[in-house]
């Protein structure tokens, strides 16, 4: 009785109708280009000093040696306080932390944003999240190269 139920609901073109609803996605798609190239983003102005300091996120804190609770880079190897550090990735990411050119594929980015793929979106203690500006900010630090300056 069941089986006929089903195959009337799709003979009728109801597919919708017996579909799992499976709710709106976790995140946003994901484009590779600088949001606005007319701008140079700094690693060391607008991260280091910028993003990853900031007091409402605390990345300083928990991704470096002389952090107040530094248990991102004792449990999860990243360390956010220099470029070669962060170059050098953490025990889930290695170099794939950043791939310049590359945002989207980029597991810094992905893990500011809803919905990373692996762990929980950073800050761990958040919300406060990293803001969309900020996001912006990193995406488009790795989409022009990722470079030290």
């Amino acid at each position: 009785m069941r089986a006929l139920v089903l195959l009337a609901a799709l003979a009728g073109g109801c597919l919708d109708a017996v579909g799992p609803d499976v709710g709106p996605p976790l995140r946003a798609s994901c484009d590779d280009a600088d949001r606005d190239p007319a701008v140079a983003v700094s690693f060391r102005r607008d991260l280091l000093d910028g993003v990853f300091a900031s007091v409402t996120h605390g990345c300083l804190a928990c991704h470096t040696a002389g952090g107040s609770s530094p248990i991102g880079l004792t449990v999860g190897g990243l360390d956010l306080g220099s470029y070669a550090g962060l170059r050098r990735g953490g025990v889930q990411s290695g170099a794939d932390i950043v791939v310049p050119g590359r945002p989207c594929e980029s597991v810094l980015y992905q893990k500011v944003r809803p919905g990373p793929p692996y762990g929980a979106r950073m800050p761990l203690d958040g919300p406060p999240y990293v803001s969309a500006a900020e996001q912006d900010l990193i995406h488009d630090w790795i989409a022009e190269g990722a470079h030290a300056d």
